[in-house]
């Protein structure tokens, strides 16, 4: 089996994907269940179990590193990894900068959660307090379709924005609904889903630079493999209550 190692920071800018002796993969660490830290310090998650199943099918060396979500995108660009693998939705404003693989988990319906008792006309929402996390597909879905009348506030991890909702900070939080799930069962019922699905972005991929072709080749390869033999669905029941399959019959 190939070796997985984990690093607790980005490495220094160095040679292309396609001339790397490791591939590098970029994650955010901190959006359970897709990317956590766990209680021993390690990264882990669906799409950690997943980045080893690629890297061992495709014969790869992979090296698997931490990265603030905001600038995510731009260090990929930078060179300081050669995957983006954080729970990213494939959107037409993303391709203009990156390429994807296919997607590995089906576009996900982003959800509104709030404290328990609260309620809210969603027809005419108005000086409510929104919360959603920075630059990402809600947020951009926040500022064209909520910022009339309400506040948005963007923040830099999804944890940020859940404890700033049980402290009354905001009045609702949207985010994916995969994300928000366990949020909601953890809660106790403090927590409470309210109002609509919003059906934004594709699904989720990975994200490569431009020019690694043959990386995203070879990804895809995996993907198209590991999708078939069921390792992709497993892992998805795993990691998400048991979700249905979308790959496998």
């Amino acid at each position: 089996m190939k070796k997985v190692i984990l690093a607790a920071a980005v490495l220094a800018l160095a040679s292309t994907a396609a001339n790397a002796q490791t591939v590098r993969i970029g994650t955010e660490g901190a959006y359970a269940p897709w990317n956590f830290v766990n209680n021993e310090g390690e990264l882990a998650g669906y799409e950690i179990d997943l980045a080893n199943a690629i890297c061992e099918h495709a014969g790869l060396d992979c090296e698997i590193v931490q990265n603030d979500w905001d600038s995510i995108i731009p260090n990929l660009l930078a060179g300081n990894y050669d995957v983006i693998m954080a729970g990213m939705s494939i959107t037409e404003e993303r391709l203009q900068t990156i390429n994807f693989t296919q997607d590995y988990f089906p576009p996900d319906p982003s959800k509104y959660v709030a404290a328990a008792g609260e309620e809210f006309d969603f027809d005419n929402l108005s000086g409510i307090r929104i919360g959603v996390q920075g630059n990402t597909i809600q947020a951009a879905f926040a500022e064209e379709n909520l910022a009339d009348g309400n506040t948005i506030i963007a923040f830099a991890t999804p944890d940020q924005s859940v404890a700033d909702l049980a402290a009354g900070n905001i009045d609702l939080l949207l985010a994916d609904g995969s994300f928000l799930d366990p949020v909601v069962t953890n809660s106790g019922g403090a927590i409470v889903f309210v109002g609509p699905e919003e059906l934004i972005g594709g699904g989720v991929g990975g994200g490569v630079r431009k020019e690694d072709t043959e990386l995203l080749a070879t990804l895809d390869e995996a993907l198209d493999a590991l999708k078939a033999d069921g390792t992709v669905d497993a892992l998805r029941a795993q990691w998400f209550d048991g979700a249905e399959p979308a790959y496998t019959e």
